[in-house]
């Protein structure tokens, strides 16, 4: 590509909701490999690498930013800025503060807007497309993506082509953006010939992007400007201004510029796109057997036809069905037609208004420094299997309502116990009792594994004072 190197933007602060209950609030499906060895995240980075890009901006849902980093490292990417945001408050704020961000050294600087969580199987068609698309967004326009329509899709929304641009061959003006259509409708558009998918992709400079928030969203570039000029440096990553990004309107890039500027352009592409919004649309991804079934995972099938079958845990078998999806976690278990793939986020609202942590959180939780899973859970005890990476250790902690016992089954750990500092070998255990001040350290090489009791009239995660953190979280993080 002969031109200026392009940003890559990549958003990731979804929740991915309709792919529960293996996507959850706290470990959401970009950060699942659901259709390759890397993750949604991973693969997003990866296609915008090389000769003609700039390391890459995440603006990330704070919650993640560990996660985040660890995966951006694992997958070779050098010199990321990951932006974090206090709050969610949707597209629009989020690609704003990038551009922002970007200005302050280049505004003519051309930006590649992707979602984290989007498949696409043809990369070096879409490298094609993005050249085309970065001419037209030099000349001022504000540039997506337009897929075009397999099928009569009701869950996209449409965008309507107008004439080619005489100065971006290639690329053409929008004539009309439609919202999520009804069936009847989607049948229309799908086969005009004229109306494309829009994939959520945008190319465009910061001067224009930001120029056209200051006609049509101006709240929202007032908010972000002000996030931006109050940023904190938190270890590897930018904190926006809290105070400042919370007072931003929550809205799309859609419906705060592209819906209504007239410099919008679309470039038509065909890569394989898909935005891996359902389970119904992994099984479409997905590597199918002679009957058309997906399966992932411990899993037998029998007399089972178009199914979608993924188990993360014990066997899970599926006699006589068509067109199912069955869906098991250590936690939770899925079972729906295929036709009602849409029909998830419901389950999770039902499950969010129970009080149900399955909702949002997993049994296995991650940490900077790796990961704990409880085991038991009974009344005034709880067991979890704790699992330290080498190198990494706890915060200097306490609590007011719990005492621990510690058993390391796995390597070798620093225990910090008010004034002592104790080596604690495989089959060897500590007690901590209530209110003590203490730490957990791997020196090792190998992960650390021990097996924590707690016992206590209150055994929440909010029952932590941590006194020392290499990690810079609060008491809730």
């Amino acid at each position: 590509m002969n031109r200026s190197p392009v940003i890559p933007v990549i958003l990731s602060g979804g929740s991915g909701t309709r792919l529960w209950p293996v996507s959850r609030e706290s470990f959401p499906k970009q950060l699942w490999p659901l259709v390759s060895d890397h993750t949604l995240l991973q693969e997003t980075v990866l296609r915008a690498q090389g000769n003609g890009f700039a390391p890459p901006i995440i603006v990330a849902n704070q919650e993640h930013r560990f996660l985040i980093a660890e995966q951006l490292r694992a997958a070779g990417i050098s010199s990321p800025r990951i932006l974090l945001e206090p709050v969610g408050r949707n597209s629009a704020p989020a690609i704003a503060a990038a551009a922002v961000l970007v200005a302050e050294q280049d505004p003519d600087a051309i930006l590649w807007l992707l979602a984290a969580d989007h498949a696409i199987a043809n990369t070096g068609a879409l490298h094609q497309d993005l050249a085309t698309a970065a001419v037209a967004a030099s000349t001022g326009r504000i540039v997506t993506f337009g897929m075009r329509p397999t099928a009569p899709e009701t869950g996209y929304g449409y965008i309507a082509m107008g004439a080619p641009l005489a100065d971006a061959k290639g690329a053409y003006a929008v004539a009309e953006f439609t919202e999520k259509p009804d069936a009847d409708t989607a049948v229309r558009l799908a086969s005009d010939g004229q109306h494309l998918w829009n994939s959520g992709m945008f190319v465009f400079t910061a001067r224009t992007l930001l120029e056209e928030l200051e006609v049509y969203a101006p709240d929202v570039l007032r908010a972000v400007r002000r996030a931006v000029a109050e940023r904190a440096s938190d270890l590897d990553f930018i904190r926006l201004g809290a105070e400042a990004f919370a007072a931003s309107p929550s809205i799309s890039l859609d419906y705060a510029v592209a819906e209504k500027t007239r410099r919008a352009a679309v470039v038509p592409a065909d890569i394989g796109w898909s935005d891996v919004g359902s389970w119904g649309a992994l099984w479409e991804l997905g590597q199918k057997d002679a009957a058309g079934n997906v399966a992932i995972g411990d899993v037998l099938l029998e007399n089972a036809r178009n199914c979608y079958v993924r188990s993360d845990g014990m066997l899970a078998t599926v006699v006589g069905l068509e067109d199912a999806v069955v869906v098991v976690t250590e936690d939770a278990v899925l079972a729906m037609h295929r036709d009602h793939a849409q029909d998830v986020k419901k389950v999770v609202d039902r499950l969010k208004a129970a009080g149900r942590h399955e909702a949002v959180a997993h049994n296995r939780i991650y940490r900077p420094w790796g990961f704990y899973e409880t085991l038991i859970l009974g009344d005034r005890f709880q067991v979890k299997r704790i699992v330290v990476s080498p190198g990494c250790k706890l915060s200097l902690q306490k609590h007011h309502h719990r005492a621990e016992h510690w058993v390391v089954v796995n390597g070798t750990a620093i225990v910090t116990r008010d004034n002592e500092t104790l080596l604690i070998r495989e089959n060897e255990s500590i007690y901590l009792p209530l209110g003590c001040v203490h730490r957990l350290d791997n020196p090792g090489k190998i992960p650390l594994t021990l097996i924590e009791v707690q016992s206590g009239a209150y055994l929440g995660e909010d029952d932590i004072v941590r006194l020392d953190d290499i990690y810079n979280r609060s008491s809730s993080d």
